[in-house]
C-alpha cells in the first residue's frame, strides 16, 4: 500500500497543472473541433445543426478567399521572419559591442517591443496619412500607401518590422553574451578574420537561439490579427487578409461560428505541422 501511495504522489503533484492545461488548451481545441462540424450561424439560426464535413468541403473547393488568405499568410510570414532575423541579428551585433551610451542604445532598440499592436497601428497610420505623415516631406503628399494594392504590402511589412525586430535583437543578444570570449581569441590567433569568426564561431553558437526566435515569431506572425485588422482591415480588396484575419471576419463580423471554426482548425493543423517539421529539420536542441 505504501508503494502505491509513493507512485501516486508524482501524479497528484502534477494534477493541478494537468487540470489547467486541460481547461485552457485541450477544451478550447476540442470545442473548436466540435463547432467545425456544425452549422452555427447567428444570422441563420434555423439552419443550425450537424454539418459533417460540409464546412471543410466549402473551404477547400468553393472558398477562393481561403486560398488567397492562406497564400498571403505564407508570404507575410516568410517576409517578416526573414527581414526581422537579418535586421535583429545586425542590431544584436551592434549593441553587443562596447561603446559609450550602449545602455541607452539598447533601451531605444528594445522599446518598440513594449508597444501594443493597436498603438503601433495608430503611430504608423499617422506616418502614412498623406496630410500628416512623412510622405508629404518626400514630395508625395497625395500618396495613400495603405489604400493602394501595389504599396500596401511593403507598408504593413515595414510597420510590423518596427515592432518585431527588437524581439530578435533581445533573444540573439542573450545568445551572443553566452559565447565565451576565448573562442574568438583562439580563432583570431589562428588567423580568422571578422567574417570567418562570425561564420564559424558566432552563428553555430546562435543556432538554437535563431531556431527558437524564428519559430516563436513565425507562430505569432501567422496569428497576427491586431495590427493588420486595425491598419488595413484586410484591404484593400482583401489584399492583406491573412487566414486568422479571415477567421475573425467570418466568425466575429459575419457571426458564422461553424465555418469560422473550420477555418481555425485548418490553421491549427497547418501551424502544428509546420512547427513540428521545422523543429525536426533544424534539429533544435541536438548536439553537433
Amino acid at each position: 500500500m505504501t508503494t502505491m501511495r509513493r507512485r501516486a504522489v508524482p501524479y497528484l503533484l502534477i494534477s493541478p497543472t494537468v487540470a489547467l492545461i486541460a481547461a485552457f488548451l485541450v477544451y478550447p481545441i476540442a470545442s473548436v473541433a466540435y463547432y467545425s462540424l456544425q452549422h452555427r450561424n447567428l444570422t441563420r439560426p434555423w439552419a443550425d445543426g450537424f454539418a459533417g464535413l460540409d464546412n471543410f468541403r466549402q473551404m477547400l473547393f468553393e472558398d477562393e478567399v481561403f486560398w488567397h488568405s492562406l497564400g498571403f499568410t505564407a508570404k507575410w510570414v516568410v517576409a517578416e521572419i526573414g527581414l526581422q532575423l537579418i535586421l535583429g541579428l545586425g542590431l544584436a551585433l551592434i549593441v553587443n559591442e562596447s561603446f559609450i551610451g550602449r545602455g541607452l542604445a539598447r533601451s531605444l532598440v528594445f522599446s518598440p517591443w513594449a508597444v501594443s499592436g493597436v498603438l503601433t497601428t495608430g503611430i504608423w497610420i499617422l506616418l502614412y496619412t498623406p496630410s500628416t505623415g512623412v510622405l508629404r516631406f518626400l514630395g508625395q503628399p497625395e500618396a495613400a500607401v495603405l489604400g493602394n494594392p501595389d504599396t500596401v504590402f511593403p507598408a504593413v511589412v515595414v510597420t510590423e518590422l518596427w515592432r518585431g525586430v527588437p524581439f530578435f535583437a533581445i533573444l540573439l543578444l542573450a545568445g551572443l553574451q553566452g559565447i565565451p570570449g576565448e573562442l574568438y581569441e583562439a580563432a583570431a590567433v589562428d588567423g580568422a578574420g571578422r567574417i570567418r569568426r562570425f561564420l564559424h564561431v558566432t552563428l553555430p553558437h546562435l543556432r538554437d537561439a535563431i531556431v527558437l526566435a524564428t519559430l516563436l515569431r513565425g507562430v505569432w506572425e501567422f496569428n497576427n490579427v491586431d495590427l493588420l485588422y486595425t491598419l488595413t482591415g484586410g484591404g484593400p480588396a482583401q489584399v492583406t487578409t491573412t487566414l486568422p484575419l479571415y477567421v475573425a471576419q467570418r466568425a466575429v463580423d459575419s457571426k458564422d461560428f461553424g465555418y469560422g471554426s473550420a477555418l481555425t482548425m485548418a490553421g491549427f493543423v497547418i501551424l502544428l505541422f509546420c512547427s513540428i517539421l521545422y523543429l525536426r529539420l533544424s534539429r533544435f536542441g541536438e548536439e553537433r
